[in-house]
């Protein structure tokens, strides 16, 4: 979905229009959890019957070795099948040193090239290795006669990539920069503890601090998503919802990764705005909009177009997380344009 736009207002913004993409996007490595997945994408929807996460098919470690074709195209074949009702199913493929990596694109274009909501490109060394990868993607799509250019969602997962991290976020067509915690950690060759791995070290050691910020920060300048790492906790809900807020008010993360069903639903709870926020700039954007966005005085305070657009993504966001918003505010998101 692109960027919508609030009906007569026209804000100055020097990034470009950020791509609305649940807050959640969760993992699937095989067929029965692929399918328990989009089973369960049905049933966790917006008011307005959209879903509230993604799910991605996973051609890389779901895969057992000598076993790529087969998998690959099993996930194709459930991406391009009736199950999937919302066209929200990506596939994440082999890194660009691995064998199998081309034969992963060909076959899942071949399947389900219309289909794919987005590619997700692992353990990228450089820049160079998601343009190489991305080059190869275009090609496919020209030869097979795809009409749409696939989004590219790259994993930021090595040293090499975070030292290159704004080359890559600039690169045309990716739509998210995605932090590879547990990689990241192993690729320091056991100078960074295990404990970093989980939280609270996660958001305490220095170095990961570093390259979560660094993510997220080239992110938000190209106009593109930052996605957070996954939560290793299984069990406790508390422990994941903290995770995901932390990731959200801490590390100005918009979304973020689920491996297991019990984790998207406080992940979207956490990523959600307080009913609070959600009230007030429903509020301040009515009479903004009742004002033709001049100036207004609310509750005492000047609101005028640069507090709008704040407000507006409190809305964007309460909107992918399945915030309760009042019927004209929803128009807004399914105004003439806005949805691709």
């Amino acid at each position: 979905m692109t960027e919508p736009v609030l009906p007569g207002f026209a804000p100055f913004c020097e990034t470009k229009p950020r791509a609305i993409l649940p807050a959640v996007d969760h993992y699937a490595g095989s067929e029965k959890t692929i399918r328990k997945a989009l089973a369960l994408q049905q049933e966790i929807c917006s008011e307005a019957g959209t879903p509230l996460f993604d799910v991605t098919s996973d051609c890389e470690d779901g895969a057992k070795t000598g076993e790529e074709t087969a998998h690959v195209t099993l996930c194709a074949n459930l991406i391009n099948s009736a199950e999937n009702r919302f066209n929200r199913v990506g596939l994440r493929i082999h890194d660009v040193r691995h064998p199998h990596w081309e034969a992963d694109l060909q076959i899942a274009l071949e399947i389900a090239g219309e289909k794919i909501a987005f590619i997700t490109l692992p353990k990228a060394r450089a820049a160079a290795d998601v343009a190489r990868q991305i080059e190869r993607l275009r090609q496919l799509q020209a030869s097979l006669g795809l009409c749409r250019a696939i989004p590219v969602h790259v994993l930021i997962e090595t040293q090499g990539a975070l030292q290159e991290v704004r080359q890559i976020a600039a690169l045309e067509g990716v739509e998210s920069l995605d932090f590879g915690l547990m990689d990241f950690v192993s690729d320091h060759q056991g100078a960074i503890p295990a404990s970093a791995m989980q939280s609270p070290g996660q958001f305490s050691h220095p170095l990961i601090v570093r390259a979560k910020c660094e993510v997220a920060a080239a992110a938000h300048a190209a106009g593109i998503t930052p996605t957070h790492n996954v939560c290793t906790e299984l069990s406790d809900t508390a422990i994941m919802a903290t995770d995901a807020r932390l990731a959200r008010q801490e590390f100005a993360y918009l979304r973020m990764w689920s491996i297991h069903p019990r984790q998207i639903l406080p992940i979207l709870e956490a990523m959600r705005p307080e009913l609070a926020e959600i009230t007030g700039a429903v509020d301040i954007l009515l009479q903004a909009e009742a004002a033709h966005w001049g100036p207004i005085r609310h509750q005492g305070r000047l609101h005028d177009r640069g507090s709008y657009r704040y407000y507006w993504d409190v809305l964007r966001r309460a909107y992918v997380t399945g915030g309760a918003l009042p019927k004209e505010i929803q128009a807004w998101f399914s105004h003439e344009g806005n949805q691709a």
